[in-house]
């Protein structure tokens, strides 16, 4: 993976990854304090054989570890080289905006981007998170755009959830509303089958 990566620098290709998730058993080894933080990104600069990450993104707000001390870290990061710009992960609006607050008054390095859960079927960021991103100009990168696969077409009233899926796997869904999905199918392979294209596809072009 890491030559690839490399030969793929050449080519303009950027580098996204995460941190907060649980990488150890030790209280230091989750979360985004400073030690924490710190080793994973060096970890994940020798796994993905690069000198460099372009996007490091903060995977989930961490309750149990300040503000200044997440960016305060990043700020060093990013002074080191070790990454280049940095980003959110499932924040709620009013954290990415405390978040803002913070990085202006220590001038720090700020967040340029929101990753967030959207989909014709879960559309909650539109209602604060759009609009926060828009006014604070943070791009956004969209995670599971078909709602683990219920906006395949395989998901259809009165047929079983197909075997070994994925959405079996995942608790992070939550609870469906599934004549609401039920409807968006209807109206996708309407407009799928006029204009000769997938499900899928009119789905992820509705983004």
């Amino acid at each position: 993976l890491g030559e690839a990566i490399g030969k793929a620098r050449g080519d303009k290709v950027l580098i996204a990854t995460k941190g907060y998730m649980r990488m150890g058993p030790g209280v230091h080894d989750i979360g985004l304090s400073k030690q924490h933080l710190i080793k994973a990104v060096d970890d994940s600069l020798k796994r993905l054989g690069t000198d460099y990450i372009d996007l490091y993104q903060a995977h989930l707000y961490d309750a149990c570890t300040p503000l200044e001390e997440t960016l305060d870290t990043l700020d060093q990061l990013v002074k080191a080289g070790k990454i280049r710009y940095i980003g959110s992960s499932n924040f709620q609006a009013w954290q990415s905006m405390k978040a803002e607050a913070v990085a202006e008054r220590r001038g720090f390095h700020r967040f340029i981007s929101q990753q967030v859960y959207y989909s014709l079927l879960q559309r909650d960021m539109e209602m604060e998170l759009m609009p926060f991103g828009a006014d604070q100009g943070l791009g956004t990168l969209v995670w599971s755009p078909l709602s683990f696969g219920l906006l395949t077409g395989k998901y259809k009233r009165g047929r079983l959830q197909p075997e070994g899926s994925r959405l079996s796997h995942i608790q992070a869904l939550g609870p469906v509303d599934h004549e609401r999905l039920y409807h968006i199918e209807t109206a996708l392979e309407k407009i799928a089958r006029e204009r000769g294209k997938t499900i899928p596809q009119v789905a992820i072009n509705w983004l």
